[in-house]
């Protein structure tokens, strides 16, 4: 896969396109993302996906304290890479695009730039100003400028279409199986580890405390969940815990990220990891001791190896 930032200047064979934020790349997207790929293979053609930095929402002012990401910019590069698309474009959006008329975008950038022979249109995907570019006027639009349109079709799950919107719910809730089997792979949060009040190491479960690189990731529910996890490239399994530790703290205070990590004792501070959901154990619970919390540790710790092998 090639990455373009920005859309000039490029050379495209035959570009069968698709359109969106993608975000997760989940396993409605790629569906679309098959469909784009065989039809630029049947007609000798190259696959392009365009998509959107920085987030739509973030310039259109759309309740941004309420943008959570599935993925950032960096983890849908990745996944996007593992659908074998030939090319991905990387539109900077901001306010001259915000404004775009659907027509104006389809003739400046999608003709003009990018060359468009098909374009393929999520079954729920809009562009242009105020959303307007539905698949009836982009198809009316592409006759004139000589392209095809087609429609990608729907997944869908024992609960319904599968979306990011669903996804999003899912995790919220603490869901992390669902999700993930919607997701069509384990959803994941990158962050660095930092300071914390190394409370863990007192209770005998040392935990490194993670700050997550970007505000608008996603975390999932407050909890204890089996998580694998990524350092310096090796893979390492763990418990995770989500929450205010109601335990040892009378007030709510901030919410901590802290993961556990099996058989493991190094210095982490300042290094990178990658959690990994694959269960969720439990809620977060307020015990009577300390005495209690070490020994829901205990069995938590018990649980998480017996799933996580």
């Amino acid at each position: 896969m090639i990455i373009h930032e920005g859309y000039e200047n490029l050379n495209l064979i035959q570009p069968v396109v698709t359109i969106g934020v993608f975000d997760g790349v989940h396993m409605g997207h790629r569906a679309v993302l098959e469909q784009l790929v065989n039809l630029a293979r049947l007609t000798k053609g190259e696959s392009v996906v365009i998509t959107f930095n920085p987030h739509p929402r973030l310039v259109l002012g759309e309740k941004t304290d309420e943008l959570y990401y599935l993925s950032t910019l960096e983890e849908k590069k990745k996944l996007l890479a593992e659908t074998l698309i030939d090319h991905l474009v990387i539109i900077k959006f901001d306010t001259y695009l915000r404004n775009m008329e659907a027509l104006d975008f389809i003739r400046e950038i999608l003709v003009r730039e990018i060359g468009i022979k098909h374009l393929i249109v999520g079954y729920d995907n809009h562009f242009g100003k105020n959303k307007t570019g539905d698949l009836e006027k982009i198809s009316r639009y592409a006759g004139l400028f000589d392209f095809a349109v087609g429609q990608g079709r729907e997944i869908s799950s024992p609960e319904g279409v599968i979306s990011s919107t669903s996804i999003r719910d899912a995790l919220l809730k603490g869901h992390v199986e669902n999700a993930n089997r919607l997701l069509g792979y384990c959803y994941s949060l990158t962050g660095t580890v930092i300071q914390g009040r190394k409370l863990g190491r007192s209770l005998g479960f040392p935990t490194a405390n993670m700050k997550p690189d970007d505000n608008h990731k996603l975390i999932p529910a407050n909890g204890v969940y089996a998580v694998d996890i990524m350092l310096d490239n090796k893979k390492l399994t763990g418990m995770l815990s989500i929450g205010f530790n109601p335990t040892v703290n009378k007030s709510k205070g901030q919410k901590s990220i802290e993961v556990h990590i099996f058989d493991f004792d190094r210095d982490l501070y300042g290094l990178s990891i990658t959690l990994f959901f694959r269960f969720r154990l439990r809620d977060e619970k307020k015990f009577e001791s300390i005495k209690q919390l070490s020994q829901q540790m205990a069995l938590d710790k018990d649980t998480a190896m017996r799933l996580l092998s």
